[in-house]
């Protein structure tokens, strides 16, 4: 076996990888050169993999390949499992406890598909049944294949649907002899169909089916079936009892009746339940116009208060040049004012000054007199110049008065132009705010509204599902009242067959006497042949008579024997057909039960749909209070930001008027204090 070691170590040099040293020893023993190569509980690698399905393909030096526990991958077993379909001499194929999945699954389908060779193929703790595509695709291959005798299936989780796949796949069958399908998870459904496919299949001699949770009495009929097939054809020819066919059909009509009912329940909650979701989208979407209109308004608001802010920010800068006018026209007039005291004050010392150098002049004599008669003119032309600079002094005054007049008119319109705006803009405020306090009140009648009409429909919807369980719930118990009294029937036709086995066996016994009789009287004839053969030895001329004696006796016995034969066969034959009476009465039984049991499942998981539908309503009903109540305090909070608003607005309003009422006071008094110094002056 060194060329199989050689040409493995090549392959997995080819593909890229390092070989095994325990396959490349496995290879190498004279095991393999016998005819068996055991890899079992090896971690094959890919390229091991790889290799040896390479390697399988023809006429390979072993039939039998022990793969279990080897934990291949999905991509090993398909590589492996390909080199394997062209192969020849393998008969035996072990792979236990590989985890085989959907590819797996499949892998194994082809090779039953394709390989000619293979007859026991053991595949004990793997998950094909897990897999309903791939184990379909196994049971397909299985179909097709006529060479393989032995299948091992034992812990593969294999659910009803799989032995149904497998059962059709049986009944096409017609090289296996035994299957073993221990420990999975077949069931009644699936025990069922094996028992029904066993009718078509005349191949198979075993079948074991322990650890499935199959019922006994399928079990029986299975065994019996798999061992003696002959039987089962007459069994699949018994007719069925037409009461029970009664009983089925009308509970099929009730769980039909029961089936519409409730469907007919599920659409009208349905349509419900989508009425509901519509009004809660409109109601949604309403708010979500009001909001927005809300938000229209409110803007426009901003937009008019912004308006407003920027009006009076320009008032403020007008009346802040208007102050600083006023403060340099002030500043000028205390300036005159300074200028004309001063002119006021020349003027006196000036005619004291005169009035002295008169005197002086007076005293000192007539001599002097030009000289003060040449200084009065000069000091009269000075007199006139002083009073024409006074005029002009008081001609700037007056226009500076006729300016001030002015600037307060100007003001006196401002103001009065920004009280005019002020009140328009409040009258535009107080029209906005009861535009928007209707719109408000309407939406809130609309929504107190639509409230109460979903809260009435949700209530009918109530009671009529109330009332409809109440039907369901009536109709259930005259279900169960029928399944009781099918089941009474049922216990008493079981009386009734037990009664009728009872009979049939004290025949039997009856019919076992008399074999046991006519066999002692058997005995006793072949005894009495004996002794006449005895005396046929001793007695040479009574031959003739003794051999015509032991002919009839002879005769007489295979008679016997021919009608002891028919005893038993018909004895064998209606123990059979009761047994078989008595497994189909118990299968349709397990059926009906299993029938109502469903349709029990059935209501009890409509009751919980419909405990679902109602905790969903409610739950909708709570989140549809819970978002009117964010919407209320959401409206709230807006009110109260248009509450504040209007206050600031009011505030600033009366800081406005507190500042124009200051400002048009001290321009009064300042008015009225120039108006008085100015006449002052004229006097």
């Amino acid at each position: 076996m060194e060329r199989l070691g050689q040409e493995y170590a090549r392959l997995c040099a080819a593909a890229g990888g390092a070989p095994q040293e325990p396959v490349l020893r496995r290879l190498r023993e004279p095991g393999a050169a016998r005819g068996r190569l055991d890899l079992a509980a090896q971690s094959l690698s890919l390229h091991t993999c790889s290799a040896l399905g390479r390697l399988l393909p023809g006429d390979a030096p072993f039939a039998a390949l022990a793969l279990g526990d080897c934990g291949l991958s999905e991509e090993g077993v398909r590589l492996l499992l390909h080199g394997l379909c062209s192969n020849t001499t393998v008969k035996s194929l072990d792979l236990k406890g590989n985890n085989l999945r959907t590819v797996g699954a499949q892998a194994l389908g082809k090779l039953l598909m394709q390989n000619k060779s293979i007859r026991s193929l053991t595949l004990e703790w793997n998950s094909l049944g897990m897999w309903e595509e791939g184990f379909s695709f196994f049971c397909q291959g299985l179909r097709e294949n006529n060479f393989l005798q032995h299948l091992d299936l034992r812990n593969n989780q294999i659910n009803h649907q799989g032995a149904g796949e497998l059962a059709m796949a049986l009944a096409q069958n017609s090289s296996l002899q035994e299957l073993d399908l221990r420990w999975n998870n077949i069931g009644l459904l699936g025990g069922r169909a094996l028992l029904n496919c066993l009718h078509s299949n005349k191949t198979l001699k075993r079948l074991e089916l322990a650890g499935n949770n199959v019922p006994s009495d399928i079990l029986k009929a299975v065994e019996t079936c798999a061992y003696s097939p002959a039987l089962s054809a007459s069994e699949q020819a018994l007719d069925h009892n037409q009461d029970r066919e009664a009983i089925l059909s009308e509970a099929q009509n009730q769980v039909n009746i029961l089936s519409k009912e409730v469907l007919s329940l599920k659409n009208e909650k349905n349509k419900q339940f989508m009425d509901f979701v519509d009004t809660v989208d409109k109601q949604k979407e309403e708010r979500a116009r009001s909001e927005k209109v809300s938000a229209a308004r409110v803007s426009q608001l901003q937009e008019a208060l912004d308006e407003q802010y920027s009006i009076m920010n320009s008032l403020k800068a007008k009346l802040q040049m208007t102050e600083a006018a006023l403060a340099l026209s002030e500043q000028k007039v205390h300036s005159l004012g300074e200028l004309l005291d001063a002119v006021k004050q020349e003027q006196n010392s000036v005619a004291e000054c005169h009035f002295r150098e008169l005197q002086q002049q007076k005293q000192e004599g007539a001599d002097r007199e030009g000289r003060l008669l040449h200084d009065l003119s000069a000091a009269s032309e000075k007199n006139l110049l002083l009073r024409n600079r006074v005029d002009e002094l008081e001609r700037k005054c007056k226009v500076q008065q006729d300016q001030l007049f002015q600037v307060k008119q100007d003001l006196t319109n401002t103001t009065a132009e920004l009280k005019l705006r002020a009140v328009e803009a409040e009258e535009r405020l107080e029209m906005e705010k009861r535009r928007f306090k209707q719109s408000l009140e309407d939406m809130e009648s609309l929504r107190v509204k639509e409230v109460d009409r979903m809260a009435q429909h949700v209530e009918a919807s109530e009671r009529s599902m109330h009332s409809r369980i109440q039907r369901l719930e009536a109709i259930r118990i005259s279900l169960e009242e029928e399944l009781s009294r099918v089941k009474a029937a049922a216990l008493t036709e079981r009386g009734q067959a037990e009664e009728e086995l009872v009979k049939v066996r004290s025949q039997a016994r009856l019919e076992e006497q008399r074999v046991e009789h006519l066999e002692e009287k058997l005995r006793l004839m072949t005894e009495s042949r004996d002794e006449a053969q005895n005396c046929c030895l001793k007695q040479k001329e009574m031959v003739v008579e003794a051999q015509a004696k032991a002919k009839q006796l002879s005769l007489y016995a295979d008679g016997l024997r021919r009608r002891l034969d028919e005893l038993q066969q018909d004895l064998d034959s209606k123990e059979n057909e009761k047994v078989t009476e008595l497994n189909k009465v118990k299968v349709e039984l397990q059926e009906k039960m299993g029938h109502l049991e469903a349709e029990r499942t059935a209501q009890d998981g409509l009751r919980e749909k419909i405990a679902a539908l109602e905790r969903q309503l409610k739950a909708l009903s709570s989140n549809h209070r819970e978002a009117l109540l964010d919407k209320e305090g959401e409206i709230s909070l807006l009110l109260e930001k248009l509450r504040m608003r209007e206050a600031e607005i009011s505030r600033m309003r009366e800081e406005e008027a507190q500042r124009a009422s200051f400002l048009q006071n001290a321009i009064m008094a300042y008015v009225q204090g120039s108006s008085l110094g100015t006449h002052g002056c004229r006097k």
